[in-house]
């Protein structure tokens, strides 16, 4: 799941194929991406069909066996195992644009194992999970980590990123005697993704992944963190300035740079972590809140396990020019 692995950002995808042409001076064209609109519809084909014809072991999960490991397994409804309930019966599924097209959306079908009792996880955290990647068809495996790994879910594929923000992290941890950790409540789920969220026509080097394949991804979600991707101050869910939750889409300044890897959001040469004011606030057991100034919004709060003591981060965005536009996004200051 490490970026530079296999889970890499699908804004890579705008990278072209190249093959040999002996007719063509260069010895190189390009060759052309399928057109999304029609690729959506073979990946929903393939994707609903795998649904139809498979099941996972929801029965170890409704009576846990000794020593289970609450892993997903899917195999293929035949033979002994022609009565058990298909996956189509028991996915969910949300519609998810395409983010090369904009008039192409993807049916994104994810498996709701365990939704978790933590806290929920959003679309510009850093994620702790274990989880295992295969390809739909084949079920050839392609990427896993069965320890706890941590990554940033601003770079991973989109069908995974849109899928793990629907799930909640545990509640708690023991450490073990060995220095593993032991989660509670964790969430637990699969996805189904069309090509168009994972790959598509640009599949990492060196991986067996085809090209337009689609994928299934498994996996249990430990823990998120909030993230401030650019060191900007400003955490970068607060940087999805239209609440679409596409942290992609948001560029004040116009420079081909989102406003979340952006440190400098409104262009004005002066960082926005300059532009904004923080602060931090340390409540004790049975202490109340602060009363928070004009402009000013809570970005986190962190509990010491430990003495109980919650610290809580704030930012002030200022307007010195008393226009309504905070000045880490008005290029006049």
């Amino acid at each position: 799941m490490r970026k530079n692995k296999l889970l890499i950002p699908i804004a890579t995808l705008l990278i072209v194929m190249f093959s040999c042409n002996d007719d063509d001076d260069d010895g190189v064209i390009v060759i052309p991406p399928h057109e999304r609109s029609d690729e959506v519809i073979v990946a929903q084909e393939e994707v609903e069909e795998y649904l139809d014809t498979h099941f996972y072991n929801y029965d170890e999960f409704e009576n846990p066996p000794v020593d289970f490991n609450y892993r997903i397994v899917f195999d293929t409804i035949s033979g002994e195992n022609s009565s058990k309930m298909p996956l189509t019966s028991q996915v969910t599924f949300k519609m998810v644009a395409d983010l090369i097209d904009e008039n192409v959306e993807y049916k994104l079908y994810y498996l709701n194992v365990r939704q978790g009792e933590g806290e929920r996880a959003e679309f510009t955290d850093l994620a702790t999970v274990s989880y295992e990647g295969t390809i739909l068809k084949e079920a050839l495996l392609i990427d896993s980590s069965i320890s706890p790994i941590t990554f940033d879910l601003t770079q991973v594929i989109d069908g995974l990123q849109k899928t793990i923000i629907e799930f909640n992290g545990a509640t708690d941890f023991t450490e073990n005697p060995d220095g593993t950790l032991t989660f509670d409540d964790y969430g637990i789920g699969a996805v189904f993704i069309p090509s168009g969220l994972g790959y598509y026509n640009t599949p990492p080097n060196g991986s067996p992944i085809e090209y337009y394949a689609q994928l299934i991804f498994t996996f249990h979600l430990y823990s998120k963190e909030k993230s401030d991707q650019d060191s900007d101050t400003v955490l970068s869910s607060f940087e999805d300035l239209n609440g679409n939750g596409d942290e992609l889409d948001d560029d004040t300044d116009a420079n081909g740079i989102p406003n979340f890897a952006d440190p400098d959001d409104d262009g004005d040469g002066r960082l926005t972590k300059y532009e904004v004011e923080a602060k931090e606030y340390e409540l004790n057991p049975g202490d109340t809140d602060p009363v928070l100034e004009d402009n000013e919004v809570e970005m986190q709060r962190k509990t010491n396990s430990l003495t109980g003591v919650v610290t809580i981060y704030t930012v002030v965005f200022t307007d010195a020019n008393n226009d309504g536009v905070a000045d880490y996004l008005d290029d006049e200051l």
